[in-house]
């Protein structure tokens, strides 16, 4: 039943992916709505699947990196709504539908179940550290979709072109908020997720290895992380630079993701 509700969610998200495509040529105000209803829809229908994994499973521990996936998506999905209670946009959605509905994709339509060959994923207390991490995943990617809207509504703007999607984009200080106060949200949960983990990975394995892939590229994710919170209270950096930084974030943050298929601690093997 988890993976019935998660496809009847991808059809709702599917919504929001037509929208960010037709919001690449032109505005519409109905879509949108549409798109937004759909997408809540889509959100409550994938909670209900995932828990109905848990239901299944008798754990919170996710038993397969497609789970793991569809957990992200309804993270993003969650940070993305509450931005939009706060802000009253849907223009981040350009760029959040489009990776909510891959992932979403993805767990889905995946064929063979892996499993985690660490014996510390089946203990039920890490419920913790993954949800903190994904939470600082989750609100990373939306910094990273209003920094991404940041830049090319400042193009636009300089170039006296905004028209399409542009001319509905809101002003380049609320994208830049939208960003900033996404990366204040995300960073704490992705520091206590980080800390956790850790904790857990000296109960059960007796140390924790900064060699591992995952381990390492979590670690330096979140040097960047810390960075762009400094420059963002400390330095004062708003609006490119901020939003040049948030790319390079991300780009470090899909590649610590990427990192689970060649690390020791969070291997994922065919079952």
């Amino acid at each position: 039943m988890a993976l019935i509700w998660l496809r009847v969610a991808l059809i709702f998200y599917g919504a929001g992916l037509l929208y960010a495509l037709v919001a690449l040529t032109r505005t519409s105000e109905i879509l949108s709505k549409v798109a937004l209803h759909a997408a809540y829809l889509g959100m409550v229908l994938h909670f209900v699947s995932l828990t109905e994994a848990v239901v299944e499973t008798g754990q919170f521990t996710l038993a397969s990196v497609h789970n793991s996936e569809s957990l992200l998506a309804f993270l993003i999905m969650v940070v993305f709504m509450l931005a939009y209670a706060v802000y009253k946009t849907t223009s981040p959605g350009i760029v959040v539908f489009p990776l909510v509905f891959l992932l979403t994709f993805v767990a889905a339509t995946g064929q063979q179940p892996l499993v985690f060959t660490s014996l510390a994923m089946k203990k039920g207390w890490l419920a913790a550290h993954i949800l903190m991490i994904f939470t600082g995943y989750a609100a990373l990617f939306l910094s990273f979709g209003a920094s991404l809207l940041y830049l090319l509504q400042e193009r636009a703007l300089k170039s006296k072109g905004s028209s399409g999607m542009f001319s509905r984009l809101p002003a380049l200080q609320v994208i830049d908020d939208i960003g900033y106060r996404s990366l204040l949200l995300g960073f704490p949960f992705m520091t206590l997720g980080l800390i956790a983990g850790s904790v857990v990975a000296q109960s059960i394995y007796g140390r924790v290895d900064l060699f591992d892939p995952k381990i390492l590229l979590s670690v330096l994710m979140w040097a960047v992380y810390l960075v762009m919170v400094y420059t963002r209270l400390s330095a004062g950096w708003r609006g490119r630079r901020a939003a040049m930084l948030a790319s390079v974030a991300f780009v470090a943050a899909i590649v610590a993701w990427a990192a689970n298929y060649f690390s020791g601690m969070h291997r994922f093997i065919a079952s």
